[in-house]
């Protein structure tokens, strides 16, 4: 099984479309095991919407938009790390942190530490903009520092050679591609823009 973990160097990065983009290309299975914060919808039913037909359930659903660590506690949930096992599919499987690499999962779990377990590659989704060099570096040292395989830097906003260049080169990461920032949003469109600017065999296992 191929197994391909997507991360951020912060929320709201556009970490959940990148995934949806990949798991479509790919073919893949999408797991999200720890959704926070309910009211807008989960992350899965976007990346259903955006063109991914097999979609695995969460193995916690929390109802606010916090850190897991902190949305488990508010709903009263213990968070059971032997859960957080990337389940065993039938081909290719993209699996979507939460936030960025240091995001706690429990007061003495953070996502770095969950993808050093699980041993399987990991992209990390960046900005384009200012602020994205430290960022990006810090979160590629700390997983670094873990073990963790780095796959390579994702991309996503508007063009910025230089900081992109820079990232790939202080990082010592491989530069995927970079996804432009789409408006509207919707599979097809989804689906040209990742086939413009990444190439699938760079995540082929």
């Amino acid at each position: 099984m191929n197994r391909l973990i997507v991360t951020g160097t912060d929320t709201g990065i556009g970490k959940t479309v990148f995934a949806a983009a990949l798991a479509a290309a790919l073919g893949a299975h999408y797991w999200k095991p720890i959704q926070s914060g309910l009211e807008d919808g989960a992350d899965a039913d976007t990346v259903a919407a955006l063109g991914v037909t097999r979609v695995l359930p969460e193995a916690y659903r929390l109802t606010q938009p916090l850190s897991p660590h902190r949305a488990a506690e508010i709903d009263g949930v213990t968070l059971d790390p032997a859960r957080l096992m990337p389940p065993a599919v039938d081909g290719a499987l993209v699996i979507e942190g939460a936030g960025g690499v240091l995001v706690p999962v429990t007061r003495s779990l953070l996502f770095a530490d969950l993808f050093a377990r699980w041993a399987a590659p990991v992209i990390v989704v960046s900005r384009t903009g200012l602020g994205t060099i430290n960022h990006s570096l810090l979160s590629i040292e700390a997983l670094r520092a873990r073990g963790v395989p780095i796959l390579g830097v994702a991309f996503v906003g508007d063009a910025n050679e230089d900081n992109e260049a820079t990232i790939a080169a202080i990082g010592r990461v491989k530069r995927l591609g970079r996804l432009p920032m789409l408006d509207p949003i919707d599979a097809a469109g989804l689906h040209t823009a990742f086939t413009a600017h990444f190439r699938r065999e760079d995540f082929a296992a």
